[in-house]
């Protein structure tokens, strides 16, 4: 193994050098949810170069978390603001609970459409 001055090990395969991209056990390790495996997979089809980045400085997991704490939040915050807009409130809910199921899931899906958009392919 080899060490260069930024840190990276290399390990020898045959005639190559190989850069050593295992994250290290002892980092914190992120619990990743639903919204962080869709940045992870965006990462590793559309934006390589950044994924690699984020691999080599080994701040893969601590990005992707962040990323799923921001999606969540900026979720409730539209959910809110949608049902607000749209009247839908627990008189509603208590009325009528298949229409306030029904419109629920359209603002939730409308709500995923723009977390999509704004954070997971930005």
């Amino acid at each position: 193994m080899i060490k260069e001055k930024n840190k990276i090990e290399y390990v020898k395969v045959g005639d190559y050098y190989l850069p050593n991209l295992i994250l290290d056990p002892e980092k914190e390790n992120y619990n990743i949810k639903k919204y962080g495996r869709m940045k992870l997979r965006y990462l590793k089809e559309f934006k390589k170069a950044q994924y690699i980045d984020l691999v080599a400085e080994e701040t893969l997991n601590k990005y992707l978390h962040e990323i799923d704490k921001e999606c969540e939040k900026r979720l409730k915050q539209i959910i809110s603001q949608f049902a607000k807009q749209e009247n839908v409130n627990e008189e509603l809910k208590a009325c009528n609970q298949l229409e306030w199921v029904a419109k629920m899931n359209s603002i939730k899906n409308i709500a995923e459409e723009i977390i999509m958009k704004e954070i997971i392919h930005a």
